[in-house]
């Protein structure tokens, strides 16, 4: 069983980590979008890279984010983010330690 405890506590940490680096991707990308980045930097074409599929498939189901000028997906991505750390994250972790990690 603490193998299965292991394999859950691993898995839980590497979502975290990943999670918590999209989070940051998203602040930087919404950072950036402020200042008009040249679009053939590839630090920029990057970040869009990571975030449009993402935040296109939010547009499309909620349209009502983008309010005067304003694009408030960048918000919706980082709240979503956010629950799932608290959320499946920490299901994750609280499982593993009850079967046993050691």
């Amino acid at each position: 069983m603490f193998v299965l405890a292991n394999i859950l506590y691993g898995l839980a940490w590497i979502l975290n980590t990943v999670l918590e680096i999209y989070f940051w991707i998203v602040i930087v990308s919404a950072v950036l979008s402020f200042v008009r980045p040249d679009p053939y930097n590839p630090i920029v074409r990057t970040l869009r890279m990571l975030t449009e599929p993402v935040y296109y498939r939010i547009r499309r189901r909620l349209p009502f984010l983008m309010q005067g000028g304003l694009d408030f997906t960048p918000l919706v991505v980082l709240l979503a983010v956010k629950f799932l750390q608290m959320v499946l994250v920490k299901s994750l972790f609280t499982t593993a330690l009850k079967l046993g990690f050691s």
